[in-house]
């Protein structure tokens, strides 16, 4: 999804993010941004079993982001959100040169390797959420 300029980060291409509501789960946030910003609902969602630290020095506090994979079904369609100005589905090595922030090339990585087969193979029990 590529920013628009009526938000911090103006033109840059980032995966979809977002806060975590007071009294809501991680799981519940990706959920609900995913449904915000693409009006996708995840048939499977995966817990890429990595955080991410951020430091927010506006505020001077550290913020931890947790890492999700959702799998959409083949027919769903994207609408781009007041947030975004484009959105496009891309090979993952082109993907990963595109997307501004070295943590988010580094989840595709792990999207790669843990889900590259179609499931999480070995590992499904443990990092599928549903």
């Amino acid at each position: 999804m590529r920013r628009s300029g009526a938000v911090r980060c103006p033109g840059a291409w980032e995966a979809v993010h977002g806060h975590i509501e007071p009294g809501e789960t991680p799981v519940a946030a990706a959920v609900r941004e995913l449904r915000e910003e693409t009006g996708c609902a995840a048939e499977r969602l995966y817990n890429l079993s990595r955080m991410e630290a951020f430091y927010l020095h506006k505020t001077d506090q550290i913020a931890l982001i947790p890492a999700f994979a959702a799998v959409l079904a083949p027919e769903a369609v994207v609408f781009v959100s007041n947030e975004h100005q484009a959105a496009r589905w891309l090979p993952l090595a082109q993907a990963q040169r595109e997307l501004a922030w070295p943590r988010e090339r580094r989840g595709l990585e792990d999207v790669a390797v843990l889900l590259g087969s179609g499931n999480a193979g070995p590992l499904e029990d443990v990092l599928r959420v549903f």
